[in-house]
């Protein structure tokens, strides 16, 4: 059976369902290619089954990555432009599309990431989050003349307060 997605509607999960019987059958399904090879030693089926199956899983995971992002964009419909870039708005549907595409390749022993996720994931920052900055400024390192300033004025300034404390406390009267 497959794993039940963690979301809100009835009908993307037996809608995952349905897909997953389907594809199902087609991953146990074998074609006359893969059963006319002959026994040669210059034939190498392992490498042309693995091939076909190669492709195969690659289109149901093409298949499945556009699912996932139509789910996406559906989940997205309810975010006013206002809140899009209050993330505890949007952490849900963006959890739900990684968690949908990461999910989906584990499943199809499929690599994570990929190519075809990181395009999904690029696409939504595109369409969605591109006006989005930070509230709070990003603090660098000042440039290394001030840096250098910062740190050299105490070390200089430590020499000359030990000394200024030492010549006062020889004036030889007791308080």
């Amino acid at each position: 059976m497959a794993p039940r997605a963690h979301m809100s509607s009835g009908r993307l999960s037996q809608g995952l369902l349905l897909l997953w019987v389907l594809l199902g059958t087609g991953l146990c399904h074998t074609d006359a290619v893969t059963t006319s090879f002959s026994q040669d030693a210059g034939t190498s089926p392992p490498t042309a089954t693995s091939n076909r199956t190669a492709q195969h899983m690659e289109r149901n995971y093409t298949y499945i990555t556009q699912k996932c992002w139509d789910y996406f964009v559906d989940l997205m419909r309810n975010v006013t432009t206002a809140e899009l870039c209050e993330w505890k708005v949007i952490s849900r549907p963006y959890s739900e599309l990684q968690g949908c595409l990461e999910t989906w390749a584990d499943h199809l022993n499929y690599s994570y990431p990929n190519a075809l996720a990181e395009q999904y994931i690029f696409q939504s920052h595109h369409l969605y989050f591109h006006n989005c900055t930070l509230e709070h400024p990003v603090y660098f390192d000042p440039p290394e003349d001030v840096l250098l300033a910062m740190i050299i004025a105490p070390i200089c300034l430590i020499p000359f307060l030990v000394t200024l404390v030492i010549w006062r406390s020889k004036d030889g009267k007791a308080q």
